[in-house]
């Protein structure tokens, strides 16, 4: 009886899945972006400095030898950071809105957006005491309460994944290309 169940509940998911594919697949055609928003969004890495996400996925790699470690470094110094943002952009652009890129463009740009950044790369490790609770700066505490701000940084740390991912790709085509 089991078996019968299985069965009947395997063939379902067959019969029943070629028809949700033909739906999904004229919606993921529509969402191609324009060049207005792959725009956004080449600015938008710029603004976040993209590129130490890709030294960052270096040092985290495991190689055979320092020598391919130090190849690899040597081929991410000759990239320039434009062609990175350049190469990123499209697929990024899938799952970062152009609305979502230029308000967080616009963050980054600010004095205090431009602290975030530089904290993000260059700090070490932070310890709090327990129950301390971090001094917020007054510009911070004004941004945070802005709703592009609140709805922009909300669908940028939800697209982070597919930034790490993408940053990651690149930085195995960059180890395969000669240069």
């Amino acid at each position: 009886m089991k078996f019968v169940v299985q069965a009947a509940l395997g063939l379902s998911l067959v019969f029943v899945s070629p028809a949700f594919a033909a739906t999904t697949a004229p919606a993921a055609q529509a969402a191609v972006p324009g060049p207005a928003h792959v725009k956004a969004v080449q600015d938008l890495l710029g603004a976040m400095r993209i590129e130490n996400v890709l030294r960052g996925g270096a040092a985290r790699s495991r190689y055979p030898n320092e020598g391919q470690r130090q190849a690899v470094f040597a081929k991410l110094a000759k990239t320039p950071p434009a062609e990175v943002y350049q190469r990123l952009a499209p697929p990024l652009a899938r799952v970062i809105s152009a609305d979502t890129a230029v308000e967080m463009t616009r963050f980054y740009h600010t004095p205090y957006g431009k602290q975030v950044i530089h904290r993000k790369y260059n700090s070490g490790a932070q310890v709090m005491m327990p129950g301390a609770r971090a001094a917020v700066p007054p510009e911070e505490k004004k941004e945070r309460k802005r709703a592009a701000y609140v709805l922009a940084s909300q669908q940028l740390a939800n697209a982070e994944p597919a930034l790490e991912h993408e940053a990651f790709k690149l930085l195995q085509l960059i180890n395969r290309e000669k240069r």
